[in-house]
């Protein structure tokens, strides 16, 4: 009995998907719920499980090609686990298993008798347009599942130029990611639409770190996550939204939505690029609250395991290129949020205190906020209230 591989339903907003990478090659056994094929929408990367141990006997969209939800993508054939069957694997592309030794003559002859001989590696297609061309698989890279050959890279086959130091110069063309698409969108569209304006200050980070290096053993025995400087802004973000509330507003046809909670947006690098899952009501976490949803987030990400009902809304993001050794960003507005706050990294700097010439850990932190909805003065008190409040981190407490 053979079974459909479906897109399944990801959300009220999506109705298409990109074919990602296939884990399994048609002709291949997988077990049932093990992940098949990866799929990518504009918010998230998710992988579709098999519904029932069989075999792939048919992939009807190849990788980097877009499918509506609900359609076919494959079909499976229920079948028993044979005997000495593994779980899947994605395939390693046949250049990678070449000894780095052989000479390329070599290469291209086992290319040629593997694509003649097993015909596993060049679709008939492809196979057809290469005949006319004169070409031989090791002449051509296949994009296909495992490395086969399609007709699209068999047509798409140049010549390679040479440099005048003989170097091989070549380009490759790859089609944008839904997420990139989306990305590349929403920065356009704010651009656009909104006034945006950025704003900046710095942080003597001296108290903040004094805290970390007296509580970080006790902290990380109790709650079993590293205490991070992430906490700290979170907890100053929220509390200087709640005193300059239009940080925390957005426009809504033509009005304006003012907010009693705080969904913080936190950037964190992933597998297929940057994402920002929402710390839901901030303000009633912990600081292990804070880093334990963190760091699940940054392990998650890279494993493209967040979930699109964790990167929608949000009423301010953090974001923090300080980690990539940036020292002075202006991040842009993640519409159709009203704020941004860029964090930066730290760094030795000679400052004046009462009339003396000290070195102290700066950081530089940046706002970025829609001027049609805050003003300049609220920009600015905003970040000179996140700046108190971290270098007297006792007044978040105090609430004064």
């Amino acid at each position: 009995m053979s079974v459909e591989i479906k897109v399944p339903s990801v959300g009220e907003s999506i109705s298409e998907v990109q074919i990602g990478a296939w884990h399994a090659a048609e002709g291949k056994w997988v077990a049932q719920d093990s992940e098949i094929v990866e799929l990518e929408t504009d918010k998230a990367t998710f992988d579709v499980p098999a519904p029932l141990d069989g075999i792939i006997i048919e992939i009807l969209k190849k990788t980097g090609e877009m499918a509506a939800v609900g359609e076919v993508i494959g079909y499976l054939e229920e079948a028993e686990r044979p005997e000495g069957a593994e779980d899947p694997a994605p395939e390693k592309s046949p250049a990678k298993t070449e000894s780095a030794s052989a000479p390329a003559s070599d290469k291209k002859a086992t290319d040629k008798k593997s694509s003649t001989g097993s015909g596993e590696r060049v679709m008939p297609a492809a196979a057809r347009v290469m005949a006319e061309k004169g070409l031989s698989p090791g002449d051509v890279k296949g994009t296909g599942p495992g490395g086969r050959i399609l007709k699209e890279d068999a047509l798409s086959y140049q010549e390679p130029g040479t440099s005048d130091n003989g170097a091989f110069r070549e380009e490759e063309i790859v089609p944008m990611s839904p997420i990139r698409k989306k990305i590349a969108e929403r920065l356009v569209e704010a651009q656009s639409n909104a006034a945006l304006l950025t704003t900046f200050n710095e942080v003597d980070m001296s108290a903040v770190m004094e805290l970390r290096s007296q509580y970080k053993d006790m902290f990380l025995k109790k709650y079993d996550v590293k205490l991070g400087f992430m906490s700290f802004f979170v907890k100053a973000v929220v509390d200087g939204l709640n005193q300059y509330p239009q940080i925390n507003a957005e426009i809504r046809g033509t009005d304006l939505v003012f907010r009693n909670y705080y969904d913080i947006g936190i950037a964190v690098g992933g597998g297929k690029g940057l994402v920002v899952p929402i710390l839901r009501n901030a303000e009633r976490l912990s600081f292990a609250d804070i880093e334990l949803k963190i760091n699940d987030f940054g392990q998650r990400a890279k494993a493209n395991k967040i979930s699109l009902e964790e990167l929608q809304g949000g009423t301010f993001t953090i974001t923090n290129g300080g980690v990539y050794g940036s020292l002075l960003s202006t991040p842009i507005v993640n519409p159709p949020q009203s704020g941004v706050l860029g964090m930066h990294g730290i760094q030795d700097r000679p400052v004046a205190i009462n009339g003396q010439v000290v070195i102290r850990p700066m950081m530089y932190i940046a706002l970025t906020y829609d001027h049609r909805v805050v003003d300049g003065r609220e920009a600015v008190v905003f970040l000179k209230r996140l700046k108190e409040v971290l270098e007297e981190p006792s007044r978040m407490l105090m609430e004064v």
